[in-house]
């Protein structure tokens, strides 16, 4: 099975695709994961990853596709996988469908996750976690059972990600709109895309997601 989960940032696809990889057996396969795995094996392309990145500038389709290709590869995809976070333009959907193609593979099921903007703000922006062990809260949707206290560690000290801004955030969304979007035209071209309410509660959302999948 390989999936592909669109929806702009805060929608809620890492949280359903890690529930997605355990019910079904397959991979979640973040970019930004994988473009850190590829720099820390000193493989060839890691390197040219490794000089892109100290430069401050972005990696190429060319090479995020070539990372991709050689991953969807090995052992642990056998199964299937997950895409999230990529596609993230109409050309990089289109080197995708080519790669696939070459593989003999394809889609089964590309899925949007749809959210309001002025919802992504408040979500994004109210987010922290334990710095001991990650646990995650937010200021309105979950906070600790015991205020100031981590509910899996019992860590005291929280952290939030510095670009967690409103400004920060809305400036993310006006990009994915203007990247992102369209691919969903693409995918809807095609007839692969179903689309489901991310805002909805988490459980709900990830049944619709099984709904879908089947």
């Amino acid at each position: 099975m390989r999936l592909v989960l669109l929806g702009p940032p805060g929608a809620g696809k890492g949280t359903q695709s890690r529930r997605l990889q355990n019910t079904y057996n397959i991979l979640q396969l973040s970019t930004g994961d994988m473009l850190r795995a590829e720099v820390s094996s000193g493989s060839e392309l890691g390197r040219k990853v490794a000089e892109i990145m100290d430069a401050g500038k972005l990696v190429s389709d060319e090479l995020i596709i070539k990372m991709i290709s050689r991953r969807i590869e090995l052992d642990d995809c056998k199964n299937g996988f997950i895409l999230d976070g990529f596609p993230r333009t109409t050309p990089q959907a289109e080197a995708l469908d080519k790669v696939l193609s070459e593989k003999n593979m394809r889609l089964d099921h590309v899925i949007e996750l749809m959210a309001d903007d002025e919802a992504m703000v408040k979500r994004i922006t109210g987010r922290y976690s334990c710095t001991n062990c990650g646990a995650g809260y937010h200021d309105a949707y979950q906070q600790p059972n015991n205020a100031g206290t981590c509910d899996k560690c019992g860590g005291t000290d929280f952290i939030r990600r510095a670009d967690d801004t409103a400004e920060t955030v809305r400036s993310r969304l006006l990009a994915y709109h203007k990247q992102t979007a369209p691919i969903v035209t693409y995918y809807g071209e095609k007839g692969m895309l179903k689309s489901i309410d991310g805002m909805a509660d988490i459980d709900e959302v990830t049944k619709k997601l099984k709904e879908i999948i089947g």
